[in-house]
């Protein structure tokens, strides 16, 4: 290149990113492959049965033919257990037939995939992946299945299952391969893992702790892939800010150890980039850290008398957050719901029960001294040692009804679920939308509290502190600035989420289908809640993992600045397209259900 085009490149370089990304994504269109669309059951070329049964025997076995228990020629006894079961997410984690949500209105259902590679070792998840290239099948891959976009759920596909690869192993001093740093306390999870699998090893059983999510059945890989908030990201960062290490199979076949100087821009695209796009990660070590003496939450429920009286709550709840609860120490939400009501749910480390009640007592005051507010459950605040917070035992014996256990005989002790969180056990969606709220607003009340406000009055509108880093230890939001995650988390107080959903609704489960007619109401609701906020904040990004099915430029939304760079990870890594998901890295190249290319990329 001469010097001239070197100078023209140089002062093209920031105008670049001022571009939407479409138009920097059409820049580079002559990389985009000849694909071929994917093969389905009965059409020519779908492996035969003696392809299956080589494939069978290259993973020891482990190839299942997949049936969801609602099918109508599924066993009577396989129903029957499936019924009594549908409220138990460790059931359903464990039928590779079924996933955690059960669908989205007007999007997506979930329905098996035709055959499954119950995985235990990354072997087992490199032969999947040789005979789907081999074959043009469509692939998919689940470990916790709760996508709530649908993407470790494809019909007609070669299903990736990881939840057996689910060991723990702590580390003293972890250094990562090819590295020369200091030794540090690590934790390797395997894919299949969730969360309350790590937590037992690291924190009751090690006395430590690892950022991961606040549910304890999501699946530690899928959350790490997609950024992953717990209750205290605002201390600790987000969980891919503190991923080590991962071993990865690419598209090729390949097992990859990859970390900061192994494969570093896969590495980097892992974390955050989301699933299912880029490779199927078989194991990750995250870094862990000591235990603050306590952890503890804030609960309580106060209803207005009127809709001006509940304003002024929400101006009073956002000055007081602002000022008492915009640090490291505070996380989880505060909810505006229906009837005019502020529901608290907040948890807190590094302070005493007695610190945590003088911090709120100012709050409590306000709210005490005017008669338009009613209290309708006041608040609670209490404290656990720190290394008790993820302890069946412990809640069994102290505060039993907080936390649900996998009631099925044999199941673990420790396989437990906040009770709060057994609204998400099977649902199917109705809406559902996320924004990152610039801590810029905190500033202008007059503007925040009017969004909000109007946002309240059509939708129920949560809140989530925790999964906005501004205000957060510094050192945390260094570590998530390293990631794919969309730049906007860092300078947000919050992710605001609005949603709905209904029962569950796996085909064949029910003799009617879901109301859609409610459920588009729903949605509209939605919509006008969520345009209430983007009146303030136009151009917030939106949580990947907790986000609008049908978002447009969802390669901005989701990334930001960062989706140019994953395109090209993309196209180094998975040239042949072999991984699709809807709304992933890439999937601008594929229809809908990720089966034909889309025709400037079809061969």
């Amino acid at each position: 290149m001469h010097r001239r085009d070197l100078l023209k490149a140089a002062l093209a370089a920031p105008l670049l990113s001022l571009l939407p990304v479409q138009r920097l994504l059409a820049r580079t269109d002559a990389w985009v492959p000849r694909l071929r669309r994917k093969i389905r059951p009965g059409e020519p070329g779908w492996p035969s049965e003696a392809s299956w049964d080589q494939l069978r025997r290259e993973t020891g076995g482990r190839l299942q033919k997949l049936q969801s228990p609602f099918a109508p020629e599924a066993p009577a006894a396989a129903r029957a257990e499936a019924l009594q079961q549908l409220n138990n997410p460790f059931y359903l984690g464990d039928q590779p037939a079924l996933t955690q949500t059960s669908g989205w209105a007007d999007a997506w259902t979930s329905r098996p995939s035709a055959y499954a590679v119950a995985a235990e070792t990354a072997a087992d998840v490199a032969a999947a992946i040789n005979f789907a290239r081999k074959h043009h099948l469509r692939l998919a891959v689940k470990g916790g299945g709760h996508s709530y976009q649908g993407t470790s759920s494809a019909p007609d596909s070669l299903l990736v299952w990881t939840r057996h690869m689910n060991q723990v192993q702590i580390h003293d001093g972890f250094v990562p391969r090819d590295g020369a740093g200091v030794p540090q306390p690590a934790v390797s999870v395997g894919a299949g893992a969730m969360w309350i699998d790590a937590y037992t090893e690291v924190t009751t059983r090690g006395g430590r702790y690892v950022q991961g999510g606040g549910c304890t059945t999501v699946g530690v890989a899928g959350l790490v892939q997609s950024g992953g908030f717990g209750s205290f990201s605002k201390r600790w960062g987000t969980a891919a800010g503190n991923l080590l290490e991962a071993e990865v199979v690419t598209a090729d076949g390949q097992v990859r150890v990859v970390n900061e100087n192994r494969d570093p821009e896969l590495f980097w695209a892992i974390k955050g980039g989301g699933g299912g796009s880029l490779g199927v990660v078989t194991r990750l070590t995250l870094r862990t850290f000591a235990l603050p003496a306590f952890f503890g939450g804030a609960f309580g429920r106060i209803k207005a008398s009127s809709p001006t009286a509940f304003r002024a709550l929400i101006a009073e709840a956002m000055r007081f957050y602002r000022k008492a609860l915009f640090n490291p120490h505070w996380g989880e939400q505060m909810t505006l719901r229906d009837g005019d009501t502020l529901v608290i749910s907040m948890v807190f480390q590094g302070l005493t029960e007695a610190e945590a009640r003088t911090c709120w007592a100012p709050f409590v005051a306000w709210v005490a001294a005017r008669p338009e507010y009613t209290v309708v459950e006041p608040l609670k605040i209490l404290a656990v040692p720190a290394r008790h917070f993820w302890d069946a035992g412990f809640f069994r014996q102290h505060a039993p009804g907080l936390m649900v256990a996998d009631d099925r005989p044999g199941a673990p002790d420790n396989h437990v679920l906040w009770a709060g969180d057994q609204g998400q056990v099977g649902w199917f969606i109705h809406a559902y939308q996320s924004a990152w709220l610039p801590a810029s607003l905190l500033a202008t009340e007059t503007k925040l509290v009017d969004a909000l406000f109007a946002a309240s009055q059509a939708w129920e509108v949560g809140l989530h502190f925790n999964k906005g880093l501004a205000g957060g230890a510094p050192d945390a939001i260094e570590r998530s600035a390293g990631t794919a995650t969309h730049p906007d988390v860092l300078g947000a107080f919050a992710l605001a989420i609005i949603g709905s959903s209904g029962d569950p609704a796996y085909p064949g489960l029910h003799s009617t289908p879901p109301d859609l007619a409610k459920a588009r109401r729903d949605a509209s609701g939605v919509d006008k809640a969520m345009a209430a906020l983007r009146k303030v904040a136009p151009d917030a990004g939106s949580y990947v993992s907790e986000s609008d099915y049908f978002l447009r430029d969802w390669q901005h939304g989701f990334w930001g600045t960062n989706y140019p760079r994953l395109a090209r990870a993309k196209r180094r890594y998975d040239p042949d397209g072999l991984f699709v998901v809807h709304h992933g890295v890439g999937s601008e190249a594929w229809s809908t259900d990720g089966f034909v290319p889309n025709a400037r990329s079809q061969a």
